[in-house]
């Protein structure tokens, strides 16, 4: 089970590396473009014309730190998939980075950690050990 968000991201990043563009339909679909059809099909149709949709063009970390902000963004819907041409089945150029599945189930394992027990989801409703009276 992926226990962090670097671990979750680890495809991303390694798909940056030959990466052309990334695009964000404003909801939850984003796309690593790995070739320039690819590319120059999502700056036509991910353009912000019609919607908040968008794309963006950088380094390999530069474009990571942009997904890392449209994750945040997104609705629990969300994945992230390489999409390279492929003349003879389209479908097969789409390549799961981080599937619905596996966001849904990292955000669910996420836990909320107290600042005082660290304990998982206290929430601040524990003893404080600081706390004690003093006899």
């Amino acid at each position: 089970m992926t226990t962090t968000l670097h671990e979750l991201f680890e495809p991303v990043a390694d798909a940056l590396e030959n990466a052309l563009l990334i695009a964000f339909d404003g909801c939850h679909k984003m796309y690593v473009a790995m070739d320039e059809e690819q590319a120059d099909w999502f700056r036509t149709n991910y353009n912000g014309t019609n919607c908040t949709d968008c794309t963006f063009t950088g380094t390999p970390k530069e474009m990571l730190n942009t997904l890392l902000t449209w994750w945040g963004e997104s609705c629990g819907l969300k994945f992230i998939q390489s999409v390279v041409t492929d003349y003879d089945d389209p479908n097969a150029g789409f390549v799961s980075l981080i599937s619905q599945g596996d966001a849904w189930n990292y955000e669910k394992e996420l836990k909320v950690y107290c600042d005082i027990c660290d304990e998982p989801d206290c929430y601040g409703e524990c003893d404080d050990p600081d706390d004690e009276e003093v006899a």
